[in-house]
């Protein structure tokens, strides 16, 4: 290995040449993660002349206070071929000097030492300090040779691939099972199936059978007869009318609820800051910080944890794993599901179903209802979502054998997209483990190699 500083193989803030007046892909500050890789949104936006430009292959490393101290860094990815974006002014773009190195470069930018190298290069302000691009490119580290840096950055960029693909699976059964609340709560679609399959003179419970399914009756006649039998046994669920109500169309014998009425609210907390031995502990706390990514649905680790004593010495409960919990002041409408027992702050309700509503249908409920939620806040200062805003939300309450089933039906789904959040819980420490022991040179590239592998 070498000593060198890093602008030996990045090219800071590249001059590239983009058109003033003509839309091109835009990344924003918000659509890069924190502690992650992948970049959630590019849109398209006319270039004015100023801001970041960068291409295929570049890293975004956001050099203002409080995003460098979060770790709002990412690897630019998926833009047209040959094309040029740009982005945010807060952008510093670190562009490798060599394509094979383009791993290596996004990795360095993650690394520990080099953050805090950044931080403490900070100027400006209080609230509104930056880190030039000057004082990055001085940065001195011991450089692996280019072979073995190529090795580091595929190794590394092989971990956050298979969390990226779990996260990918976990949005597609998060949908799946987003869509079935929707077609049996909301659309009524195996209702509607028997309805217009009586007015047609055809049999109404084949009719729901397709619509719950996505089979035609020629593939029902093929299903093995255990899963026909159940399929028909969900169908008969349904009623076979809709009757006018406040909601509008609802299914005939489904009851209609306060949202009230159907959930009950648990309070959060915070125990007192002045207090070290209140901190620190086993027990996961909660904040808007914590809440999951769009398909994740639950949360299984928080940023910051307390002690007994402070659990006992404050506000805050224990929430149980399947409680669903909102953010209620401030930034409000954002849900979780509970994956580990877990206390919370007081802007946020845990909320648990009562009367025979178990916890996904509780958790869909819930989502269902957050637009409607938010639209109901008040408070001077802050939008607040309170206990009377719940009596605002009318539900349907189907019928505990309907519930039941939808909630064996979804145990399954989530119980996968709880399987990969474990497990990328497990890649991200090793990951951030490796990540300093690779570039320093400390680990063997080899070695490491054959035990991801």
């Amino acid at each position: 290995m070498s000593f060198e500083t890093i602008k030996d193989i990045v090219n800071f803030n590249p001059s590239r040449p983009l058109s003033k007046g003509k839309e091109f892909p835009f990344i924003d500050m918000a659509s890069l993660p924190v502690n992650g890789r992948d970049i959630t949104e590019i849109s398209n936006k006319v270039f004015n002349g100023g801001g970041a430009k960068f291409k295929n292959g570049d890293t975004l490393f956001a050099r203002i206070t409080p995003c460098l101290e979060n770790g709002k860094t990412a690897k630019v990815e998926n833009l047209p071929v040959g094309c040029i974006a740009h982005g945010s002014t807060e952008f510093i773009v670190l562009s490798a000097k060599s394509k094979d190195d383009e791993d290596f470069v996004y990795y360095l930018a993650r690394l520990p030492d080099f953050r805090s190298y950044a931080i403490s290069r900070m100027e400006g302000t209080s609230g509104r300090q930056r880190v030039s691009w000057q004082a990055l490119a001085e940065f001195n580290l011991r450089l692996p040779e280019k072979g073995k840096r190529k090795k580091i950055g595929e190794i590394l960029k092989s971990i956050d691939d298979k969390i990226h693909l779990n996260n990918q699976i976990n949005q597609t059964l998060e949908s799946i099972a987003q869509a079935l609340f929707k077609s049996w709560f909301i659309d009524f679609d195996p209702v509607r199936a028997k309805i217009a399959a009586k007015q047609e003179g055809n049999d109404p419970e084949l009719a729901a059978m397709c619509a719950i399914s996505g089979k035609s009756e020629t593939e029902l006649e093929q299903m093995a007869e255990d899963d026909f039998a159940e399929l028909q046994a969900t169908a008969a669920l349904f009623p076979d009318e809709l009757v006018e109500s406040e909601l509008g169309e609802v299914p005939k014998g489904w009851d209609k609820y306060s949202l009230s009425k159907m959930i009950t609210l648990i309070g959060g907390g915070t125990p007192k800051r002045s207090e070290p031995n209140y901190w620190n502990g086993d027990i996961f706390w909660f904040s808007v910080k914590d809440v999951p990514n769009e398909g994740e649905v639950f949360v299984i680790t928080t940023q910051e944890k307390i002690s007994e004593l402070g659990l006992n010495k404050s506000s805050t409960k224990l929430l149980p794993v399947g409680t669903t919990i909102i953010t209620a002041r401030g930034t409000v409408g954002k849900i979780a599901l509970v994956g580990y027992e877990m206390a919370m702050n007081q802007s946020c309700y845990g909320v648990q179903g009562i009367n025979g509503v178990k916890q996904f249908m509780t958790y869909y409920l819930i989502k269902n209802a957050v637009e409607v939620l938010k639209k109901n806040t008040h408070g001077a200062v802050f939008d607040t979502i309170t206990q009377s805003t719940f009596d605002t939300v009318t539900s349907i309450k189907p019928s505990i054998e309907m519930m039941d089933l939808f909630e064996s039906k979804v145990e399954k789904i989530m119980g996968h997209i709880k399987n990969n959040l474990y497990e990328n819980n497990s890649l991200i420490a090793l990951r951030d483990t490796l990540l300093p022991r690779l570039l320093s040179g400390e680990l063997d590239v080899s070695g490491v190699q054959d035990e991801v592998a």
